[in-house]
């Protein structure tokens, strides 16, 4: 399957959600309500889907919950296999939790670049969970279920680069 587009709207979205972490930690106020801030500084009115957030998060819940929800992106979207589930339920996990109205609105925002991105995953409940930001030790990513150590020969062999996003041998891309 090729997916390199996909990949690229990926990558871009996170762009834009470091983008929005960065506007929003500009206004220096941590205590302030992104659903508040996204409605009054015209820099975030391109993140439309930052309404789809909780009302009640916090610039500074935000921005943990965004590093908890994206940070294995890059290592995933540079897989030679595409973990679409893992992609969409870090995000869904980390960001939305007990906010099922604003996941939907958030995947149909994503679905217009990338078709494929939260189908298949369960129904959320309503109902947020009492941590501002979840903490990884306490509780376990959905993505790390989908992460395996290395078999130890695995550390000597030669770092070949093979597939996405280098070319296969002898192709002109």
């Amino acid at each position: 399957m090729d997916d390199r587009f996909d990949r690229r709207e990926l990558l871009l979205h996170l762009g834009d959600m470091l983008e929005a972490l960065n506007c929003l930690t500009r206004a220096a106020r941590p205590d302030a309500l992104v659903a508040r801030l996204a409605k009054e500084q015209d820099a975030l009115q391109d993140f439309g889907y930052l309404r789809a957030l909780a009302p009640q998060m916090t610039v500074a819940e935000f921005g943990a919950r965004v590093a908890s929800a994206f940070f294995l992106w890059p290592k995933e979207l540079l897989e030679s296999e595409l973990n679409r589930n893992a992609l969409a339920s870090t995000v869904q996990h980390d960001l939305f939790d007990g906010n099922p109205n604003g996941w939907k609105e958030y995947v149909v925002h994503i679905q217009k670049k990338v078709k494929w991105f939260g189908s298949g995953l369960p129904e959320m409940k309503l109902g947020a969970s009492n941590d501002p930001a979840h903490d990884a030790a306490e509780e376990a990513s959905p993505v790390e279920v989908s992460v395996e150590a290395a078999p130890l020969a695995e550390w000597d062999a030669p770092d070949e680069k093979k597939g996405w996003p280098w070319p296969q041998p002898g192709s002109t891309s």
